[in-house]
C-alpha cells in the first residue's frame, strides 16, 4: 500500500503541483492565442480535424466505450461486488438521493435540455439509415438518442469515478487520475509520466467542460431572447452570459462540495423534475408512458447491433458527428465526472456504485429524452413542423419552441431558462474543483485562488472556442482531447482489475484470519467450560484418552 505523497509546492502563492500546473496553463493559453489569432480560418481547420480523426479512429473509441460497459458491469457481479469504497467500516457521505442528484446534475445536465428536442429531430430527418421522415425513422432516431444517453456514457463515468474512489479511499492515494495507475506503475506515479498523465486529465476536462458550457450559454440566450425579444441572441450576448454564469459558478466553488455544489444540484434535480412533470400532466401523457416503454425495449432488444454499427460498409461520416463525438464527450467529461463522483461516493460498495451510477441515471435520462423527444415526433409526424423547422434554424431554440406547444408556454420557458442556468453553474463549479483537485495533487483543501482560478479558466475557454467557430469548434476540441484519454481509459480497466485483485486477497486473508481467532477463542472457552465442571465434580474425572478440538486445526 502506497503513503500519500505530496507533489506540490508553492507558485505564485498558491499551492500546486507544478509540472501539471504549469503544462496545463501553456497549453491552454497556446490554443486560445491561436484561437484568436487565426480566428477567420479556425472554424475550417476546426471542421477538418474532426473529420480527419474520426472517420480513422472512430473504430476505436467504438470498440472502447462497449468494453468500458462489459468491464463495469462483470466489475459489479464479480467477486469484487462486496468491496466497500473507503473499508468495510465506511459510510456514505451523502443520503442516496443527494448522491443521485450530484451525479446526475454533474453527468448530463446540460446536455439533456440541449439534446432533448434536438438530437432526435436531427436523426428523424436525416437517419443514418433507411428513409427520412417516416415511422420507422422515428423509432431509429430514440433508437440512436438511448444509445448517446444511456448505459455506455454512464459506464464511462463509472469506470473512471470507480477508479479513483478505490485508489483514493482504500489505498490513500491522491485524488488524482495518476493514481489509478499504481499497481504497474508504482511509486512511477509521482513522477514525469505521472505529471503527464494528470496534464492530459486537465485538457479533456476544460474542453469537455466548455463543449457543455458553449451549448449551455447558447440555449441560455435563445430562451431569453424568445421569452424577452429584447434581448439579441449573438456571440456579445452568450460571451456576456458566460461571465455572469461563470461569477456565480465561483462562488459556488469557493464555498465548496458539501455547500455549494450539493444545494444547487438538488434544486437542479428538484426544478428538472417539476418541468418533467409539467411535460408528461400538460402533453400527451399516454403517449410518452406508451413510448417510453417501447423506446426502452427497442433500445435493448438491438442493443448489441447499435453498439458496435461502425459505418462500415458506408461512406457517409455519420457517426464522426454524433455517435464519435459523444464517445469522445463522454471520454472528455470522465476525468471531471469520474472525480467528482469519487468525492461524493465513499462508503458505498462497488455493486451498489455501479449499479446506482449505471441504471438510475440512464433510465431517467430515457423518460426525459422520451418526455420531449418523442412528443416533438409525433407533432411532427402529425404534419406540425412548427419544432422540426426550429430546430433546423437553430437547435438551442428548439426547447423554448417546443413548450410553446404547451399551456403556460410562458412560466415553462422562464423555468427553462432557470434550469439551464442552473446546470451551467453546477457543470462549471463542479468541473473547476476537479481541475484544482488534478493541479493541487490530490490536496483536499485546495486554496481559494486555485478555485477561482480555474472556475474563470473553464468560462475562458468556453467563450474562446465560440469565438473561433462555435459547436463546430467545441465538437473538434472534445475528439482530439479525448483520443489518448481512450488510450488511458483502457489501461485504466487493467489496472483497476489489478488492484481490486489484491483488495480481494487481503479481504479473503484477513476473513481467514478472524475466522481461525474466532474457531481457537470458541474452543479455549468449551476447554474452560469443560475445566470448570471437573472442578466442582459434576461430570466425574477425566479420562486419559478424552478428546477435544485442536484450536491449531484451522
Amino acid at each position: 500500500m502506497s503513503k500519500v505523497r505530496s507533489n506540490t509546492h508553492k507558485s505564485l502563492g498558491l499551492e500546486v503541483n507544478g509540472p501539471v500546473f504549469w503544462s496545463s496553463i501553456t497549453f491552454l493559453v497556446i490554443s486560445i492565442a491561436l484561437v484568436l489569432i487565426f480566428r477567420e480560418s479556425a472554424e475550417v481547420f476546426f471542421s477538418e480535424v474532426q473529420v480527419a480523426v474520426t472517420s480513422s479512429m472512430g473504430w476505436l473509441f467504438i470498440l472502447s466505450v462497449n468494453l468500458f460497459v462489459a468491464f463495469c458491469l462483470y466489475i459489479a457481479f464479480s467477486r469484487f461486488g462486496t468491496i466497500r469504497l473507503g473499508g468495510k467500516d465506511a459510510k456514505p457521505e451523502f443520503t442516496t438521493s443527494a448522491w443521485f442528484a450530484m451525479l446526475f446534475s454533474a453527468g448530463m445536465g446540460i446536455g439533456l435540455l440541449f439534446w432533448s428536442i434536438a438530437e432526435p429531430i436531427n436523426h428523424f430527418q436525416t437517419p443514418p439509415l433507411g428513409e427520412p421522415g417516416t415511422p420507422a425513422a422515428a423509432r431509429q432516431a430514440m433508437n440512436f438518442t438511448f444509445l448517446h444517453w444511456g448505459l455506455h456514457a454512464w459506464a464511462i463515468y463509472a469506470l473512471v469515478a470507480l477508479a479513483l474512489a478505490f485508489f483514493t479511499y482504500n489505498r490513500q492515494l491522491p485524488l488524482t487520475v495518476r493514481s489509478a495507475f499504481y499497481p504497474f506503475l508504482g511509486e512511477r506515479i509521482h513522477g514525469v509520466i505521472g505529471h503527464v498523465i494528470d496534464t492530459l486529465a486537465v485538457i479533456a476536462t476544460l474542453f469537455g467542460l466548455a463543449t457543455s458550457l458553449g451549448l449551455g450559454v447558447q440555449q441560455v440566450a435563445a430562451g431569453l431572447h424568445h421569452v424577452f425579444p429584447a434581448i439579441v441572441n449573438n456571440i456579445t450576448t452568450q460571451i456576456i452570459l458566460i461571465a455572469v454564469i461563470t461569477g456565480i459558478a465561483t462562488i459556488s466553488v469557493v464555498t465548496g462540495v458539501d455547500k455549494g455544489v450539493r444545494i444547487l444540484s438538488e434544486w437542479n434535480i428538484r426544478i428538472a423534475l417539476f418541468v418533467l412533470v409539467a411535460v408528461l400532466v400538460l402533453g400527451p401523457t399516454v403517449f410518452i408512458l406508451g413510448s417510453y416503454v417501447q423506446n426502452t425495449g427497442s433500445y435493448i432488444g438491438n442493443f448489441m447491433q447499435l453498439s458496435f454499427w461502425n459505418e462500415a460498409y458506408s461512406s457517409n461520416n455519420w457517426q464522426g458527428s454524433w455517435t464519435v463525438f459523444y464517445w469522445a464527450w463522454w471520454i472528455s467529461w470522465a476525468p471531471f465526472v469520474g472525480i467528482f463522483i469519487a468525492r461524493v461516493s465513499k462508503g458505498r460498495t462497488i455493486k451498489e456504485f455501479v449499479l446506482g451510477v449505471l441504471i438510475a441515471p440512464t433510465l431517467l435520462s430515457f423518460l426525459w429524452m422520451t418526455a420531449f423527444g418523442s412528443t416533438a415526433l409525433r407533432e411532427t409526424l402529425a404534419g406540425d413542423a412548427t419544432i422540426a423547422n426550429a430546430v433546423a434554424a437553430d437547435m438551442s431554440t428548439a426547447l423554448f419552441v417546443f413548450f410553446e406547444q404547451l399551456p403556460f408556454s410562458t412560466v415553462l420557458s422562464v423555468v427553462g431558462v432557470i434550469l439551464v442556468a442552473g446546470f451551467f453553474v453546477t457543470s462549471s463549479d463542479s468541473g473547476s474543483l476537479v481541475v484544482v483537485s488534478l493541479t493541487s495533487g490530490g490536496n483536499p483543501n485546495p486554496s481559494v485562488g486555485l478555485r477561482v482560478f480555474w472556475a474563470l479558466a473553464g468560462g475562458a475557454v468556453a467563450a474562446v472556442l465560440l469565438l473561433g467557430g462555435g459547436l463546430q469548434a467545441l465538437q473538434t476540441a472534445v475528439i482530439i482531447t479525448g483520443l489518448p484519454f481512450a488510450i488511458i481509459l483502457l489501461l485504466m480497466c487493467y489496472s483497476l482489475y489489478r488492484g481490486l485483485d489484491e483488495e480481494a486477497a487481503e479481504e479473503s486473508k484477513l476473513g481467514k484470519a478472524q475466522q481461525r481467532k474466532a474457531y481457537q477463542q470458541l474452543v479455549g472457552e468449551m476447554l474452560a467450560k469443560r475445566a470448570m465442571k471437573q472442578d466442582t465434580g459434576t461430570t466425574g474425572a477425566r479420562k486419559d484418552n478424552s478428546t477435544s478440538p485442536n484450536p491449531d486445526a484451522l
